[in-house]
């Protein structure tokens, strides 16, 4: 017989099991009930703050900035117990409120101008990049189970003791500046408050708070105003920089030099993804064209090849493009455009590979006016350098190339080169070239020395670095 169940255990039971049926939401947690009691009453939650938890500081704040509870922002900064208060992440949460957002910068503004800090204070960042620490507030709200230990509270009693001790020698607290983390875009007709405020804070404390800016976006501002602005940051922070009217400002001067038949493009930082933009504004046909040490990528080479006026190129140095991971198909066509007038040609130290460079081979052995070819500081074998050797005999004017060291003559990985190999490879491609009618000299460049970073060359006898010479 089974046993009897209570009568109020099984309406318990069926009250809950229809509660959630229905899609009833949860009830509000604790800490989100403790926040909403503590905002009801501004007052008495800034005079909380003192004894308040840790765990309450980060769903009151949010409750705080969500709610516009500006003067409750305000003081939160200044007590804010953990070493990084990562408001971008906030603010990308919720709507933006610039009264909001100046009273958690008036906070810190006011945190910086005490001479001693508050007892909890530990703020050292503040991180206003929207992309930065996505999980803190939900980590702390709970809905997680652990706590991101990158913004936990830090040990405070070295900075206690020294507190104590400078305060027995009758000496005020050093005050460290706070670091401000931001990624800008600056345009002169949207330049929003938030981010003016931000300056005119940087520009008031500007010795205790230290404004990095790791991407930096400016479209056509003033030379004069971007100057005031990179004043008031870290300018070694900056990673990522654009400039957009820097592409403007060069394009424009293309504009007026219709005739302009020679450009040499070097260490550009701008230039990937807007090569088409440059090359577009020219008016005449190029004869020479170099750009060299820039990023540059796919869609850029492709347009390159593209472009009507490269078609009669005489002079073409791509050097310092980093190509390893790219097709060279759109090379292979410039190469095949221009082949009727090219005359030097420099792919030095684009890290091409093996198979990219056997796919250019049938285009070089067209350029009937090829006299110079460069390539060194690619990754290029013996037998790829032999297979250039048979696609270019029938080049005539084809005086100097200047090969890689094949990869065969290096030791290691790490580019130590063995100089016997290297003088029996340079020694066997001299003699097929002379088998080949072209007893032209054979130049190897090797990649730089792992030890001092010297290059070697070698033509008819190797011109060493310190490293390879006898004690």
């Amino acid at each position: 017989m089974w046993p009897k169940v209570p009568q109020r255990m099984y309406l318990q039971d069926s009250f809950l099991s229809r509660f959630f049926r229905m899609g009833v939401q949860a009830p509000p947690r604790l800490l989100e009930l403790a926040s909403q009691s503590l905002l009801q009453d501004e007052a008495l939650a800034i005079a909380a703050l003192e004894e308040l938890p840790v765990e309450l500081f980060p769903p009151l704040f949010t409750a705080a900035f969500a709610g516009r509870h500006t003067h409750t922002v305000k003081v939160m900064v200044q007590a804010w117990p953990f070493a990084c208060l990562p408001l971008g992440a906030l603010m990308k949460d919720h709507q933006l409120h610039l009264e909001t957002f100046q009273a958690a910068l008036d906070g810190l503004d006011l945190l910086l101008a005490q001479e001693v800090r508050p007892r909890r204070w530990k703020l050292q960042v503040l991180d206003l990049r929207r992309n930065a620490h996505q999980d803190f507030w939900t980590l702390w709200s709970g809905t997680k189970a652990s706590v991101c230990s990158l913004l936990e509270p830090e040990p405070a009693q070295p900075m206690q003791k020294m507190h104590r001790v400078e305060a027995q020698a009758g000496l005020k607290p050093a005050r460290a500046p706070v670091e401000v983390l931001v990624d800008l875009c600056l345009k002169e007709d949207t330049l929003d408050e938030t981010v003016s405020y931000l300056l005119k804070k940087t520009k008031q404390r500007r010795s205790l708070l230290n404004l990095r800016c790791q991407k930096l976006r400016i479209f056509t501002l003033p030379v004069q105003s971007i100057r005031r602005i990179l004043k008031l940051m870290q300018l070694d922070s900056i990673q990522d920089l654009e400039e957009e009217h820097c592409v403007a400002q060069l394009t424009a001067q293309f504009l007026n030099l219709p005739h302009l038949q020679e450009l040499y493009l070097d260490s550009i930082s701008f230039l990937k993804g807007r090569l088409h933009r440059v090359l577009r504004c020219l008016k005449s046909p190029l004869e020479t064209l170099w750009i060299t040490n820039c990023q540059i990528s796919e869609s850029d080479l492709r347009y390159l090849s593209q472009c009507p006026s490269v078609g009669l190129l005489k002079h073409l140095c791509l050097s310092g493009l980093n190509l390893t991971n790219f097709s060279l198909e759109p090379l292979q066509v410039l190469i095949e455009r221009t082949s009727a007038t090219l005359q030097d040609l420099d792919l030095d130290e684009c890290g091409i590979m093996d198979s990219q460079f056997s796919a250019l081979l049938p285009s070089l052995s067209r350029c009937s006016q090829l006299t110079t070819f460069s390539f060194c500081g690619n990754h290029i074998s013996m037998a790829v350098l032999e297979s250039l050797l048979h696609h270019t005999v029938g080049l005539s004017k084809l005086s100097l190339v200047l090969y890689p060291a094949p990869l065969e003559s290096y030791e290691d990985v790490r580019g130590t080169l063995h100089l016997g190999l290297l003088a029996q490879l340079h020694a066997r491609l001299k003699r097929l070239l002379c088998a080949s009618g072209r007893a032209s000299t054979v130049w190897f460049k090797a990649n730089p020395c792992p030890h001092c970073g010297d290059q070697i060359v070698y033509s008819t006898e190797p011109i060493l670095c310190p490293c390879y010479m006898p004690t």
